[in-house]
Order: structure tokens, then sequence, then C-alpha cells
């Protein structure tokens, strides 16, 4: 069944091969300066490597926006985005995967009555704004110190000829290496939380985590977009907007391939965080907006004619995807679990225990404001949350604590669930912590992850630590789907 539900997956990531590689490939393929074949070779290659070694970054944030916790909603939610890229890819209109993914998921919190973290939305939203007018400054910069270096340097025509193919062979092959690491997220990042596979160890030197797994195949299927489908597009991208030089088209490549690897980089953001400087959020962007934000900028800056009916289209594109892509998975999500009788969401009820009272005084937070809301069961976060609010006005931590408190997740760990588990992922002293826990029950994830915490240091987070933390936090979630009560999958 999951290989099912995955082909959703696997479908919006053929449509992302088919309309994306446009923005790669497409100034270099549309300015005469490279066969498609070769374009397609080189983005395929790079593209699944991208998403394997670094697709991690931007997923932390698409997963904050709503976690998907059912196989069938993550199909659902794969399918809506597919589809509206899909009606949009025969339009040739270069659209987002990454604002048709986020619309897909909107969708699906609305119908399962999860919350949409506001934070990461806003987050997401402001860099579809930010991400084409970064492009187009880095393209203006970019464009004028090469045409000042071309003069200076007295470049033979053919010799620049030359040069700037092989520049936009390498450029191109950045830019899919960074296609492939930031927006692999969009076609993957809704099947993380459930997804079956193990972490595996290949020859005891490095680890294959569940998500790297799932991203190689989305990355394959990236691919075979890019073959079978993606030429249209391209040549709306490389002809459509403005005409090309080539020098333009090599600009305007790497601008685009730079402003995606700046938003998935994990290795930027940690050299920004250790120098005390502002990072910059690892969030899936619109490739498709940073091509055309490069084109535009240095159309503006030749003062060349800018074909702004096309530009509309394609702005059209963005705004109205992610409301097709919400529209279509709230009613998929209706149809697939009221008429085909399929789990598309867990159930997470929240009830304020005594449990759940004592954490949340020790953090300190208003207790004697929720003993009218003591006790009751809420059916979604959606409901508890619209209590809470009746009652107090709280701050986002403070309404945070009591949200992950009071959420019911009952667990249950047996010997027969621990030795499921993957073990080539865990310390021996981990593994040791999770057989003394055997036989314990546990109605709040908090209180398992509270109770290994005390049996070993390895399973407490660290201050400072972001990679060590992000690494215990992926075995956390791993253990839950085997902890958790069979009725609750």
């Amino acid at each position: 069944m999951f290989a099912f539900f995955l082909s959703s997956g696997l479908f919006l990531g053929w449509s992302l091969g088919a309309n994306d590689a446009s923005n790669v490939f497409g100034t270099a393929v549309g300015s005469g300066m490279l066969r498609f074949r070769t374009a397609a070779i080189c983005c395929s290659i790079f593209v699944i490597i991208g998403a394997v070694i670094s697709g991690a970054g931007a997923s932390h944030t698409l997963g904050k926006l709503g976690s998907v916790n059912a196989v069938a909603g993550a199909f659902i939610v794969a399918f809506a985005a597919a589809m509206s890229v899909y009606l949009m890819t025969l339009a040739r209109y270069p659209v987002s995967t990454s604002q048709a993914i986020v619309g897909a998921i909107i969708g699906w919190n609305l119908f399962s009555g999860s919350l949409t973290d506001y934070n990461s939305l806003t987050k997401i939203i402001v860099t579809w704004v930010a991400c084409p007018v970064l492009s187009a400054l880095i393209a203006l910069i970019l464009y004028k110190l090469v045409v000042f270096c071309i003069k200076r340097a007295k470049i033979h025509m053919f010799k620049l000829d030359g040069m700037t193919r092989y520049g936009l062979l390498l450029g191109g092959m950045f830019g899919s290496y960074s296609l492939g690491a930031n927006n692999i997220a969009n076609v993957m990042g809704v099947f993380v939380p459930v997804s079956p596979f193990s972490d595996i160890s290949i020859f005891g030197m490095f680890n294959l985590t569940s998500a790297q797994q799932l991203f190689f195949l989305g990355g394959v299927a990236i691919a075979i977009g890019v073959f079978t489908y993606s030429k249209r597009v391209m040549m709306t991208v490389g002809e459509g907007i403005i005409e090309l030089s080539p020098v333009a088209a090599f600009v305007a490549v790497w601008s685009h391939s730079i402003v995606l690897f700046l938003f998935a980089s994990q290795g930027l953001e940690a050299f920004l965080i250790r120098h005390g400087l502002p990072s910059i959020p690892l969030v899936p962007v619109s490739s498709s907006q940073a091509i055309v934000g490069a084109v535009i900028g240095m159309g503006l800056y030749k003062g060349k004619g800018i074909r702004w009916r096309i530009v509309g289209g394609i702005t059209s594109g963005w705004i109205t995807t992610p409301i097709i892509a919400a529209l279509i998975s709230f009613i998929c999500l209706f149809f697939l679990q009221n008429v085909f009788q399929q789990k598309t969401y867990r159930p997470a009820n929240y009830v304020l225990t005594i449990e759940a009272m004592e954490r949340i005084r020790s953090a300190g937070g208003p207790t004697e404001k929720l003993e009218s809301l003591f006790g009751k069961d809420f059916s979604t976060a959606a409901r508890f949350k619209k209590a809470l609010s009746e009652h107090m006005t709280l701050t986002p931590d403070e309404q945070d604590v009591i949200m992950t408190s009071a959420e019911i997740d009952k667990m249950d760990v047996t010997q027969e669930r621990i030795s499921k588990i993957s073990s080539g992922w865990f310390t021996e002293e981990q593994k040791k912590a999770l057989y003394e826990l055997e036989g314990r029950e546990f109605i709040h994830k908090w209180q398992l992850n509270e109770a290994l915490a005390e049996i070993s240091s390895q399973w407490r987070f660290r201050e400072n630590d972001k990679d060590y933390n992000k690494n215990l936090k992926n075995k956390l979630s791993h253990i839950y789907r085997f902890f958790r009560y069979a009725d609750d999958y």
C-alpha cells in the first residue's frame, strides 16, 4: 500500500522535473548554447545528488507547516500538488512546486483540523517575495561584473562563445544540485513522517537515512520528468520573456543557482550562526521565481522590451497554483476518507491530564487559568487552540508548551516492537535505554522522551549543537512509529 501511495509523490517529482528543469537549463537551451539532450543528462544526475546529500535542510521547515501523519493523506497532498503543477505545465507556464505543496498541506490542515504553523507559513511566503527580488539583484550585479571582465580582457568572440558554453554547463550542474537540495522537500517531504523505511548502514561507513532513501526515489522521478516533458517549458523561459544573449543566459543560470543554494545549504546556515550572523532560512523556494527574477532583472537593466504579457501569465500562475492545490487536496481527502474508507489523518486528541498540567507548571505556564479546561477532551488541535484563546491570551512559547504537553499519543514499549527498530542507527547505550523501558506505557510523547533522557545522556538534547539535536529528533520520530498503539496508525 505504501508503494501505491508513494506513486503520487513520484508523480509530483515527474511534474517538478518536467517544469523546473526549464529554470536550470531553459536559458541555455533557448539561446542555442546547449543541446537539450546534454542539458537533460546533466540535470538528472546532479538533481539526484543534491536531493540525497542536501535535501534534508528545507524539508524541516516544510514539515513544521503541517505534519501529515497518515500515508493516505500524504498521497493526496502530493497528488494535489502534482496535479496543479501538471495543469500549469500543460499551459507552458513555469510554476512553483513550493507553492503547490504549501497549498496542498494547508488543504490537509483544514480537512484534518490540524494547526497551520503561521510562523513557518510567514517565513515561506516572505521568501516567495524575496526570491525573485534577490535573484534579480544578483543577476544585475553579476551581469555588470561579467560584461566588465569581458571588455577588460578583450576576449575573442569565438573564445567567449566556448567559455560561455562551459559556464552554462557548469552553472546548470550547480543549479541542478541546488534544485534537488532545495525542492526535493516539495516532492517527498510529506512522506518523511510516515515513511516505513529504516535507516541503513552501507559497509559500516555511512548511514543512508529513511528520508534520504525517499529523496533518492524522488530524485529519480524528477530525472524522468526532465527527459520526457521539460523541453516545452524550457523554450518559454529561454525565449518567451526576453531574447537572451548567451552571456545573459549564463548570468541567469548562475543567479538562479546561487539563490536556490542559499536557501538550502545547512553548511552555510551553520557557518553564519557560528559567527553570530543572521542565518538564511532553510525554505523550499521557487526555482521558477528565481530564474524569472534573474531574466527580468537583466531585462530592466539592459532596457530591452520585456514581454509583460507572458510575465503576467507566469505571475498569475504563481498566485493561483497554491489555491488550486488546496482545493484539490481538500476535495480529494473528503472522497478518499468518506467514499474509499481510507484513513487520511491520524486523529490527535488533546487532554489536560494531571501529568500535562504538572509539565506546564514546571515550565512556568499559566496553569491556574487552565483549570476550567482540565480533563476535557478536544478532538483536534484547532478546537483545543480555540478553547485556549477563549480563556486567555498566550505568547507563542506558552501556547507551544501547552499544546505539546496536552497532545495524547499513546505509546506501548514492548520487546517485539523494540526488535523491529533499525539498530544500525542507534548507539549501544541508546538501545540499552530502550530495553530498560520494556513493559512501560505512555500517554504523551514527551513522557517517553523524558524517560529515555533520565536513563541515558545520549537521549538528551544539547545546547548549541544543532546537528546532534536534529539527529536525535529524527531518532525519536522514528521510534514513535513503532511504539504507537496499533489502533492509532
